[in-house]
This record gives structure tokens, C-alpha cells and sequence, in this order.
């Protein structure tokens, strides 16, 4: 019994001790986790802080690049002599600008002697010289695009607040420099609009050029008469990753995010003190404390029954983790499964026409008549998996759109008939469109194969029998409102599409745009139609929005933002037409893939062009600055290691060349944000026809002729 009663004593003297050793080391752990958690929190605020911040300066800047455009505009066919007689009507018109935006101080025009020729502020202008100023030293020499410029101050007779300046060249067609159109701008609106967003104690923001010159920042320091403010530059910390850093304007250590603004030589930076997140930390503990000293009393006083409840908690937390890691393990393979099921599904479908057809075409005393069903039979199939790539790439907000103004009206009562033989005679088909043109700007050929998609949705749900109406109607905003700064002037267009279906249940409208989210039975639907509708509408700025009753059927609208009508006619495809002749036309063929490369020659070659093949941009240079007049057109590819065919076709416009240059391309992240620059693009997979005629667009008479380059020759 003692010896019992012993070791019971002992175990409670060794619980005891535990029961003191327990919080404090469950503390110290809980106080480290909290410290990264605190951190991690931190950061997460300074990213959400430096998208508004930089969201807000990109806005702003381009209004101000905007208005130096105008400006340009207003004074570019005058003479400094037209200037001056039509001062007063040109101060009337630069001080109306600069007053509609509160970000702007002043405009200006300058002579190429300093001298103000016209301004927002005064009239007349004082004859005064500012050839010391930061800008024209900047663009007296050469042009050096948007310049921005350190903080003045105004000189006599000029007053009012500190300013930096965003400047242009003024020059004649020669290019010799005639002067400056500068824009001054006032800190103060980014340093108001910073104090408003940063209310959080520690906050910082900043404005800087990349040398770390210093434009504007919150909290604001105070401006001298001296040499500009220099905080850290900027290039410093040109990575995605937030930095800990102490500035030399304040010695406050802070912890800092930069982005760059795309086109501006400028950083926005966001942060907080850390001190502030350390005080948020030991706030955090120090609450922390407040329940831990009682549950330490009670610990000790309900030993065993918290020794064994602490025990009971860890297991079922530990079981809850494993539950929770299970769970997102199998959502993240569920989510792969179908998405790769998906494409492997309808890919190897297409895969199988493409190699039964091709098994068929070795078979020898072929008919011509199957021969070239075989052959159809590929080339269909090769377009259809285009198509699927197209669909695919339009999800993902990722497809080289190739946009023209259209009226929807027209294009919708064009397909009245296609959509009618689609859907089946027993579905009745209405279209309705307004008596005025709605046009758009998108891609016209994305736009029909969205509207064919809904309607075949809409077919689906119907079961091939009841109503489909199509209407257009011009629509002022968006379901749901957009800022004022991000609403078309014009408006949207909406297509609605509406059937007398079965409608959508409320447990999947969350799901319905999803790639290869279907309803229907296998092999009667890929599940991309409504997900290219949704990248399609994304992409070209525009939304999609679905109302649906179960047992009432669906709507789904469709709206794009609507422009003015463009002069330009719209161009139409080339379709299956027979491919030109190359009569002696000279290609220079730009691909890093000898494959492609050789069978793109090969087929020029049949119809008798002459080709010459590179593998790389940095050979086709200089096959072109060693004799550019023994080529008619250069075709290249646009992803290729080292230079890419888009740096080579600017590089070619730069040298001022003269060719012609055809991009081609399946897929190219820089296109898809960037567009093309001007340059004709070819989409790949693309047949012979389409490659011969974009190289009849784009150089339609050849003017020598150079030797060509056998099928079997080596890459130069």
C-alpha cells in the first residue's frame, strides 16, 4: 500500500512539475508559431497594399501619358510662332485639362531655348529661361520617351506647392529637337491618397525612380531646398519577395514590398513598420497570458483530469490534421484526375483518327477517292484538336485573340441559320437585335464559337425540343457595377441567350464554367463549351452572368463593351481556298525546330518558293544585314531560345530593313499580353494554303530571286 501510495506521490510530484513545464514550453511554441503566423499575416497585408497602390499610380500615370498625348496633338503641326499668337486660347485649353485632374499642377509648352511658350498657369507667359531644369537635360540630346523628374519647386512668379515633372520631346519630322511638353505633378495627391489608404499604425508607401530617388511617400518627410531625397533604390529589390530594410531618410526599419509600373521607369513600395508587427505579435501573447496564468491554476488544481483531457485534445487534433491533409489531398488529385482525363480523353479520341487514317495511306493501290478521304480525314481532325487547344487556352485567359470591330447584330442574324440546322427543327429559334449597329472590338471568330456553344448548351437542356431566343440590346453597365474608371464609355452589348430547359441547379452554378465540368453522358459533350464562353468574355473585358430557374430554364448574357464603328473593312478567312504560287518569292524561315522547320521549306518549296532555313534569330540577322535584298519576307517562330521571332521582328524594324516579317506561333505567353506589335501572325497548326497566302499579304511581288534550299541541306 505505501509503496503504492509511493509511486502515487511521486507520479503527482512529477505532474505537478509538468503541469508548471507544460505552459511554459506550450507557450514558448505557441509564442513562436504566433511570431510566423504574425509575420506571414503581415505580408499578406503589404501585398493586398501594393496592388492598390500600384493599381492607383498605373491609372495615374497613364491618364497624365494621356494628356501629354493630347497636348502633343494640340501643338504638333504648330511653329513656336503659331504657339505664341494662340497662346490665350492654348492657356484656356491647358489650364481646362490640368484643372479636370486633381493630380496635375500644371502643363506646359517649351522652345527648344527653355523659354515657356504657352502655359496652364499664367498668360502671358513670363520670358524666362528653365534650361536648367532635370528635363531638359534629359531630352535636349536624344529622345528618351516619358521622362520623369526629380521634386521642384516653383520659381518667381510661379507659387504653390512642390512638384515633379512627366515630360516629353518636342521635335520636327527630322527629329531635331524643338522643344518640351512638360506636365508638373503634385506628390501631395499620392501622398493624400496614401495617408487615406494607410491607417494601419507603421504604414508606408512610396513613389521612387529606379535610382531610389524619391517622388512621393507616406508617411511624408519633410522636403528641403537641397538635392532630392534618395531612399534605397528600387533595382535593389526588383524581386518578388518582400525585404527587411531601414530606410536612410528616417532610420525606421521596415519591412517592404516593390512592384514595378509596366512602361514607367518608376516603383511603388508598401510596408509596415517592424516594429509594429512585433507590437502586433506581443499583443497577441500578451492575450495569450490573460487566459494562461488561470488555465495554469486550474491545471495544477484538476491535475489528472487535465492531464488526461490534454491528452484526449492532441489525439483528436492530430486526427483532425490527418483528417484535413487527407481531404485537400484528395480534392487536388480529383481536380488533376479530371482535368487530365479530360484532354487525354478527347486528344487520344483524335489521335486514333489521325493514326488509323495515316495506318490507311501506307496500304498500297489506294483509290484516289479514299486517298483523299484519309487525307481529309487527318486535316479535319487536325483542326479539331486546334480547336480544343483554342478552348483551352480561351479558359485559361491565355488565347492570342485577334480583335476587329463588328457589329453583334449582324454577326448574330448571320448565324440565325447555322444555329437553327444546329439545334434542330424541333427547337423554334428567335433572334432579336436592335435597329441601330452595336458594335465590339473581339476576336469575331471567338465570339461565333461562343454563341454556337451556349446554343448547343441550350439545346442540351432542352432535350432537342422548345424555344431558343437570341436577343442583343445595348446595356449601360453590368449586372454587377464596375468602378466608373473601368466602365466602357460607350457601354456594353449584351447577348442574351435564353431556353425553356430544365434549368441549372443552385448546387452547380459554382461549377458550370469549369473545364470538362459536364452534366452530360460520355461522348456526348467535352465539358470546354461554357469555359471557352468564360475565358472568351474575360479576355475581351466583358463578363458573363446566368439566371436560371429549375424546371424554367437558363439565361445566359453575354456582354462585351461596345465601341464606335470602325472604316476598316472586316477582313474574311481564306478558309480551304487553294494556296498561292510562290513564283520565285524569296523566304528566309526562322525555326529553332528542324522538323517544323524543314517541312514548312519542303512545302514552300512545292509550290515554288525559294527558302532559305535558320535555326535562331541571332543566324537570320545576319543572313539579313549581310544581303537583305535577296529576301522577299521572313517567316519565323516566335518562341525559340535566346532571341525570340518577336525580338527578331522589332530588331528588323529597328534596322529599318524593309522586309516584311509573318510570326507563327501556337502558343506564346508574350502575345497573349502583348498582342503582335503590328506584325502579321500565323497560328499554328497551319496549313500550306494559309502560310502562302499571309506571305502573299504581307509581300505580294517578289523583286529578285535567290537559290534555294534542297529538302535534305544542312541548317545554316
Amino acid at each position: 500500500m505505501q509503496t503504492a501510495q509511493r509511486k502515487s506521490l511521486t507520479m503527482l510530484r512529477w505532474m505537478m512539475v509538468a503541469s508548471l513545464a507544460l505552459p511554459v514550453a506550450l507557450f514558448l511554441i505557441a509564442g513562436y508559431v504566433s511570431y510566423g503566423t504574425t509575420y506571414e499575416e503581415a505580408d499578406r497585408e503589404i501585398r493586398r497594399s501594393l496592388d492598390v497602390v500600384h493599381e492607383h499610380a498605373l491609372k495615374v500615370f497613364e491618364t497624365i501619358d494621356r494628356s501629354l498625348s493630347e497636348i502633343d496633338e494640340i501643338v504638333r503641326d504648330l511653329t513656336d510662332a503659331d504657339i505664341k499668337a494662340r497662346e490665350q486660347v492654348l492657356h484656356a485649353r491647358l489650364r481646362q485639362l490640368s484643372d479636370a485632374l486633381p493630380q496635375l499642377k500644371s502643363a506646359w509648352v517649351f522652345d527648344a531655348h527653355g523659354r515657356p511658350l504657352v502655359n496652364s498657369m499664367l498668360y502671358p507667359a513670363p520670358d524666362m529661361s528653365f534650361l536648367d531644369r532635370d528635363y531638359f537635360d534629359a531630352h535636349v540630346k536624344e529622345s528618351v520617351g516619358t521622362f520623369i523628374g526629380a521634386t521642384l519647386t516653383p520659381r518667381s512668379p510661379y507659387q504653390g506647392a512642390a512638384f515633379f515633372s512627366i515630360s516629353r520631346r518636342r521635335q520636327s519630322d527630322d527629329g531635331s529637337f524643338t522643344g518640351i511638353i512638360q506636365t508638373s505633378v503634385l506628390p501631395d495627391y499620392f501622398e493624400h491618397f496614401y495617408a487615406r489608404i494607410g491607417r494601419a499604425p507603421g504604414s508606408y508607401f512610396a513613389l521612387r525612380r529606379f535610382d531610389g530617388l524619391v517622388l512621393a511617400r507616406f508617411p511624408v518627410t519633410e522636403r528641403s531646398a537641397g538635392p532630392a531625397p534618395h531612399d534605397i533604390p528600387a533595382m535593389a529589390a526588383d524581386t518578388d519577395r518582400l525585404v527587411t530594410e531601414t530606410s536612410p531618410l528616417d532610420a525606421i526599419e521596415r519591412r517592404v514590398g516593390y512592384q514595378r509600373l509596366a512602361g514607367y521607369p518608376v516603383y511603388v513600395s508598401a510596408g509596415l513598420d517592424t516594429a509594429t508587427i512585433r507590437n502586433r505579435w506581443l499583443g497577441t501573447m500578451s492575450r495569450h497570458l490573460i487566459f494562461g496564468i488561470p488555465a495554469t491554476v486550474l491545471l495544477i488544481i484538476f491535475l489528472t483530469l487535465a492531464r488526461r483531457r490534454t491528452e484526449h485534445f492532441y489525439v483528436e487534433a492530430a486526427r483532425r490534421l490527418e483528417a484535413e491533409d487527407a481531404l485537400k489531398h484528395g480534392q487536388r488529385m480529383e481536380a488533376l484526375g479530371q482535368l487530365t482525363g479530360g484532354v487525354a480523353h478527347d486528344f487520344n479520341n483524335l489521335l486514333t483518327v489521325i493514326r488509323a487514317s495515316a495506318d490507311l495511306l501506307r496500304r498500297p493501290n489506294l483509290p484516289d477517292e479514299r486517298r483523299q478521304r484519309y487525307i481529309d480525314a487527318i486535316s479535319d481532325t487536325v483542326a479539331r484538336a486546334s480547336k480544343l487547344t483554342s478552348q483551352l487556352l480561351a479558359f485559361a485567359r491565355r488565347q492570342t485573340l485577334k480583335p476587329e470591330v463588328f457589329d453583334i447584330g449582324r454577326s448574330v442574324v448571320a448565324l440565325r441559320d447555322m444555329t437553327k440546322t444546329l439545334v434542330g427543327s424541333r427547337i423554334e429559334v428567335v433572334t432579336s437585335v436592335p435597329p441601330e449597329p452595336c458594335y465590339v472590338n473581339a476576336d469575331a471568330g471567338q465570339f461565333e464559337t461562343a454563341l454556337i456553344n451556349m446554343a448547343v448548351n441550350a439545346r442540351d437542356a432542352m432535350a432537342g425540343q422548345g424555344l431558343l431566343s437570341i436577343a442583343v440590346a445595348p446595356a449601360s453597365d453590368l449586372p454587377t457595377p464596375v468602378a466608373p474608371h473601368h466602365r466602357p464609355p460607350l457601354g456594353y452589348v449584351a447577348i442574351a441567350v435564353q431556353d425553356t430547359g430544365i434549368g441549372i441547379p443552385q448546387d452547380q452554378f459554382s461549377r458550370i464554367f469549369e473545364p470538362f465540368f459536364t452534366t452530360k453522358t460520355i461522348g456526348h459533350g467535352t465539358g470546354l463549351g461554357l469555359s471557352q464562353v468564360f475565358g472568351f468574355a474575360k479576355q475581351s473585358g466583358g463578363e458573363i452572368g446566368v439566371t436560371s430557374e429549375v424546371g424554367r430554364g437558363a439565361t445566359f448574357t453575354l456582354y462585351l463593351p461596345r465601341v464606335a464603328p470602325s472604316h476598316e473593312p472586316r477582313s474574311e478567312a481564306a478558309g480551304h481556298a487553294a494556296p498561292i504560287g510562290g513564283r520565285g518569292m524569296s523566304v528566309l524561315v526562322v525555326e529553332d525546330n528542324i522538323d517544323v522547320g524543314r517541312s514548312a521549306t519542303e512545302a514552300l518549296a512545292e509550290l515554288g518558293y525559294l527558302t532559305t532555313l535558320v535555326d535562331n534569330a541571332r543566324d537570320a540577322l545576319e543572313e539579313l544585314v549581310g544581303g537583305a535584298s535577296r529576301f522577299d519576307v521572313v517567316f519565323t517562330d516566335v518562341v525559340m531560345p535566346g532571341m525570340t521571332g518577336l525580338e527578331l521582328a522589332e530588331e528588323i524594324r529597328r534596322l529599318d530593313l524593309n522586309i516584311p516579317v509573318v510570326l507563327a506561333s501556337g502558343y506564346s505567353h508574350v502575345l497573349a499580353q502583348q498582342g503582335t506589335n503590328g506584325f502579321e501572325l500565323l497560328r499554328k497548326p497551319y496549313s500550306i494554303e494559309e502560310l502562302s497566302r499571309v506571305l502573299h499579304k504581307v509581300a505580294p511581288v517578289p523583286h529578285h530571286r535567290a537559290p534555294p534550299v534542297a529538302p535534305n541541306s544542312e541548317v545554316r
